[in-house]
């Protein structure tokens, strides 16, 4: 551990419970670490992954979601589980890209638990510090960093709907939302709805740079050359990658 190393770390928190615990912390003098940054938002259904990863980009090296306890959201939308499901997502896509999927918090908090608060977050900060700085902790340099996270972005409109659409969860209760985030069926769904997409938009990152060969793209996004075959071949049938006969590896088209 590198013992001067001080995380940059940022909390997006809803208006109404978290940040009223963080208020409340702030005036019982419950003490937590000054280098964690607070952003208010009306909701925790407000925050979206596109901020989740233009934080991670920006060098943050940790993000946590903060919003009222599940079932008990101000608005009649209980906006608190839609951002249950995307922290589940996201982590999971930080997980598949080479990070430490702890970067990513979520955390219920309300009005009068400020302790709780203070507690949270120096346990929170602790163990970001224990990590180590973004990418680097993970051995990843900063250029393997920026294109995996930019590869990501580029599929947050797609993500954000197979969310809605397909990662759906018909009864909005605690239970509910647990077992399927927990379950071989989300795993599985991720697998087909979002991993193959993620590859496909990270081998093509990749290959903006220069020509790669099928054993180089492997061996850079850790992957297996039998997968990176499966994604460049059916990249090649939509004609958006081409083998260069010459140098015998593949371009964008």
């Amino acid at each position: 551990m590198d013992y001067n190393f001080q995380p940059k770390m940022i909390g997006i928190i809803c208006n109404w419970c978290c940040y009223g615990g963080a208020d409340l912390c702030g005036v019982s003098r419950f003490q937590y670490p000054p280098h964690i940054r607070l952003i208010r938002v009306m909701c925790s259904a407000r925050v979206d992954l596109l901020h989740i990863v233009r934080a991670f980009t920006n060098g943050i090296d940790g993000v946590f979601v903060g919003g009222c306890h599940l079932c008990d959201c101000h608005y009649v939308t209980n906006g608190n589980f839609n951002a249950f499901s995307m922290v589940q997502v996201g982590r999971k896509i930080m997980e598949r890209i080479g990070l430490y999927p702890e970067r990513l918090r979520l955390e219920w908090v309300s009005a009068g638990e400020g302790i709780r608060f203070a507690n949270f977050m120096n346990e929170y900060s602790a163990e970001i510090t224990k990590l180590g700085p973004l990418g680097k902790a993970e051995g990843m340099d900063d250029t393997t960093l920026a294109f995996k996270l930019e590869a990501v972005q580029k599929l947050i409109p797609y993500i954000k709907l197979v969310l809605t659409q397909r990662l759906h969860v018909p009864v909005r209760t605690e239970e509910a939302y647990q077992a399927f985030f927990t379950s071989d069926e989300f795993d599985r769904l991720f697998e087909e709805l979002i991993a193959d997409k993620m590859a496909i938009s990270l081998i093509t990152s990749l290959l903006r740079e220069k020509s790669l060969s099928t054993g180089e793209i492997a061996e850079t996004l850790g992957l297996s050359p039998s997968e990176v075959t499966r994604h460049i071949i059916g990249s090649s049938r939509q004609g958006l990658i081409r083998y260069d006969v010459n140098t015998k590896s593949y371009a964008l088209s």
